[in-house]
């Protein structure tokens, strides 16, 4: 029997004694007493063949000499079956560092190496890993081969490889976290979460939104649940097959059955690895969109409720198609994590969207426009809400015939914003109608009105323009609270401000108010507005109403397209405060009725009307 087919008990004195003579090249460890050598090898045998620790010993040629029985029971390999053979004969699917087994066996030197692989026990953590040192094993100055003592450290691995999956997936949630619900805008943060998911953790990603209104068409029917298509994200090659998923309606009606369904009511995730179409069908009920994922290449699918308090917003669904993996438990994790941070964004988008619309409606009623201005007088208004809230303003406008075949144009603005500041707009408004009913002229109204809103009790100031426009005479008189100047545009092309007396807000009862007359021809146009239209960081304000004078506007234009032109130029489509435009302008047509026909005050401040910008 050579050295290289000992068998596994070669060390002691009993497989000793029965082994031949005259073996050669591989010598037997040096004679000593046999009693003595005996006690020693037994205890020897029994420390090596007790331990929970694999051990094994390879001859020079690196072929298996020893194992002991720890070793065969982390492989699930008898011990006879290893002797003579290498180990990648025995273990082929167990990476052994054979190059540093030879540098042992070399220099003598003892090494640390690492094994990993899979063996035929199965683990629960899948590829296994040891930690193992080597030594060379010598007799009487003959190297016999070397000698591994290993420790499992699988456990330890999968704890890194565990730790190491949840850092990616926290990072990857955080990642979401500023790449999702960058607005308040619903559509926005649908397609900001599908173009993050696909492909960060999918290659195609839909997101779909529980419809709350149906837009005109039937509502779904009982026990269904619609949805409303949002965003699909996927690469330029797989949109092909894709386009037409979907259907011709922007929304699909899930049925109590459906995968989508299910898991937005139990709010827990569906998976659908390798699935098959039936199992697709569950997903897209139609299966006619089942032929278009096989036509994509889709293999896999998961869904993923969008949750908050106590539902769900939606779903995102995740496909991979090609050579991509089956989803894991970690992508599971981190979908859920990415449309938990989602859903919020969206939920409060929502209710951004949903109380902003109502505060849009609210400010459209408190600026409803119950008067007309005179058939001579054509009027175009604006209102733009500030975009650090979705609350109300104080800003508002206003346009009322007076006898006379006259016209007051109003703009005022309450100091401050919410609902507050809207109240107060509300009574302003109210008072300067029932003022300018009274007959009074413009500066007279102010004073009155400022006289009332202290009166009844107003904790809120407001700045206001009245701007009393007189068709027959071809003239405006105009007097300010605080407010800033009108813009004149000529039909030649130039413009002006209108430069009035300054006098203090009304609801102060700080001082009086004086009114100019300007002469006002047909085809001008009128341009009053609010400071939100002006005001801009680290510009002086008086430099930003100037500007105005320098703007290419039109006199001809429609008075729609000329607000429209106003805007674009100031502002970049987010008001820092609210912003409220009139414009007005005399019909070419306005004809002049007999003089006499005015009011002495209104006659008086006509001597020698200047030129409106003069």
């Amino acid at each position: 029997m050579s050295a290289e087919r000992l068998p596994p008990s070669w060390l002691f004195p009993e497989a000793q004694a029965q082994a031949p003579r005259g073996i050669g090249a591989e010598p037997f460890l040096p004679s000593v007493d046999g009693t003595r050598m005996a006690c020693e090898c037994g205890f020897l045998r029994g420390i090596i063949e007790g331990t929970s620790a694999p051990v094994v010993i390879l001859n020079r040629h690196l072929r298996y000499l020893y194992v002991n029985p720890a070793w065969s029971r982390v492989t699930g390999i008898p011990a006879a079956a290893f002797l003579g053979r290498t180990p990648g004969e025995v273990l082929p699917d167990v990476r052994t560092p054979d190059d540093v087994l030879i540098e042992v066996l070399a220099d003598g030197r003892p090494r640390e190496v690492t094994l990993t692989g899979t063996t035929r026990v199965p683990s629960p953590v899948g590829r296994r890993l040891w930690r193992a040192v080597f030594h060379r094993l010598e007799a009487q100055g003959h190297v016999l081969g070397v000698c591994g003592i290993a420790v499992e450290a699988s456990n330890l691995r999968q704890y890194l490889d565990d730790l190491e999956n949840a850092h990616q997936r926290l990072a990857l949630v955080d990642a979401a976290a500023t790449r999702v619900g960058t607005t308040l805008d619903v559509e926005a943060t649908c397609a900001e979460l599908a173009g993050f998911l696909a492909p960060s953790l999918a290659d195609i990603a839909a997101v779909g939104l529980v419809e709350q209104e149906f837009f005109g068409a039937p509502p779904p029917p009982a026990g269904v649940l619609r949805l409303r298509r949002m965003s699909l994200s996927a690469p330029p090659e797989l949109q092909r097959h894709l386009k037409d998923l979907g259907g011709s309606k922007p929304y699909v009606d899930l049925p109590r059955g459906s995968a989508p369904r299910r898991c937005m009511d139990s709010g827990r995730p569906w998976l659908g690895n390798l699935a098959s179409d039936e199992l697709f069908q569950k997903i897209v009920v139609d299966p006619e969109r089942v032929r278009l994922l096989r036509a994509a290449g889709v293999h896999s699918a998961l869904v993923v409720p969008l949750p908050t308090a106590g539902r769900s917003v939606g779903i995102v669904i995740l496909m991979r198609v090609g050579a991509s993996p089956a989803f894991s438990d970690d992508d599971i994790l981190t979908a859920q994590g990415v449309a938990a941070r989602a859903a919020v964004s969206i939920d409060s988008a929502h209710r951004y969207s949903h109380e902003h619309t109502m505060t849009l409606e609210l400010q459209r009623a408190l600026l409803s426009e119950p008067d007309r201005p005179h058939p001579t007088v054509e009027v175009a208004t604006r209102y733009l809400p500030s975009g650090r809230s979705a609350l109300v303003g104080g800003d508002w406008y206003d346009s009322i015939a007076l006898p006379d075949c006259r016209t007051l144009l109003v703009m005022g603005d309450v100091m401050g914003h919410g609902f507050q500041a809207a109240v107060a707009m509300s009574q302003y408004r109210s008072v300067l109608r029932t003022v300018a009913a009274a007959g009074l002229p413009v500066d007279a109204m102010l004073t009155e009105a400022d006289r009332r809103a202290s009166r009844i009790g107003l904790d809120r100031a407001a700045t206001c323009l009245l701007v009393l426009v007189d068709t027959p005479a071809g003239t405006c008189t105009a007097a300010t609270a605080g407010h800033l100047p009108p813009l004149v545009i000529r039909p030649g092309g130039s413009s002006g401000l209108m430069h009035l007396p300054a006098g203090p807000p009304i609801g102060t009862e700080l001082g009086t108010y004086e009114m100019t007359t300007f002469a006002f021809e047909p085809g001008s146009v009128l341009l009053l507005y609010t400071d939100g239209l002006v005001e801009q960081r680290g510009v002086d304000i008086d430099d930003s109403v100037h500007a105005l004078t320098t703007m290419d506007l039109s006199a001809d234009d429609p008075l729609e397209h000329l607000l429209d032109t106003v805007l674009t130029q100031l502002t970049d489509g987010m008001c820092e405060d609210d912003i409220a435009l009139l414009a007005a302008r005399l019909r070419p047509e306005a004809t002049h009725p007999p003089a006499g026909n005015h009011s002495t005050a209104a006659s008086t401040e006509r001597k020698n009307p200047r030129s409106a910008g003069d």
